[in-house]
């Protein structure tokens, strides 16, 4: 029988900081965040930098008071691995769009980008129009451009090519979207998208999301103290 949720946080001890979560493909940022929430008995709770549901990887949830640390993390850099379809376009740069296959294969090794450059988010974005995501103004067919912003592309490679199919590291500011970087290559789009490092935290000391309804007792929370630590040692 699956043990009880928690009670209200009020009646518990104050939980604060954060957890390194390892989000798998599918669910939302929005929806691990809702599950974390509930397996903790309400307790305030964020997060720093949302992942696309096709996306895995690291995601820094913020419990209580680390909420309020959410500015400082959100601007850390990040690194991904991407595996692209080579070839082929989707309308949202990743496997939930609509994939046309052209044929056409970009340049082998392709040009990769790097320091400062201009970018324009994808219209299937988060990002806000007039007050509302983009994505929900895109699903209802309207046209539209958001407007470029500079991002910084510290490091990005080609891993391996086989035929239509590369993968590439990124590591690269926040605010910089890997999909319009594959898309940028050519015909191509994002198969599969994986953070694995905001900043100083790796996913490979990430937990996964706890199971939906079950009460977790005790998570491997770090405090608000020892983040600030390792963001500290982070820029010495």
């Amino acid at each position: 029988m699956a043990r009880q949720l928690p009670p209200p946080p009020e009646k518990r001890a104050a939980l604060d900081g954060v957890l390194l979560i390892d989000k798998p493909p599918g669910p939302s940022s929005h929806d691990i965040v809702a599950t974390v929430r509930r397996s903790l008995g309400g307790v305030k709770t964020g997060h720093a930098g949302t992942l696309d549901p096709f996306a895995s990887g690291l995601l820094l949830i913020l419990v209580g008071r680390a909420t309020r640390m959410q500015g400082r993390l959100m601007e850390l850099p990040k690194r991904y691995e991407t595996i692209a379809a080579l070839g082929t376009t989707s309308s949202t740069g990743d496997p939930e769009g609509e994939i046309v296959h052209t044929g056409r294969l970009p340049a082998s090794p392709p040009l990769l980008p790097t320091g400062q450059i201009r970018q324009r988010p994808p219209i299937y974005s988060a990002v806000k129009v007039g007050g509302e995501r983009a994505y929900k103004r895109a699903r209802r067919g309207e046209v539209f451009e958001l407007p470029e912003r500079t991002v910084t592309i510290h490091r990005f490679e080609e891993l391996w090519r086989d035929g239509a199919r590369a993968a590439y590291l990124i590591e690269c500011s926040s605010g910089t979207y890997v999909r319009s970087l594959i898309a940028d290559l050519g015909d191509a789009y994002c198969q599969e998208l994986r953070r694995t490092a905001i900043g100083p935290f790796e996913v490979s000391e990430a937990v996964p999301p706890p199971p939906r309804q079950i009460a977790w007792e005790d998570p491997p929370l770090r405090t608000i103290e020892q983040v600030c630590e390792e963001l500290d040692r982070a820029v010495t």
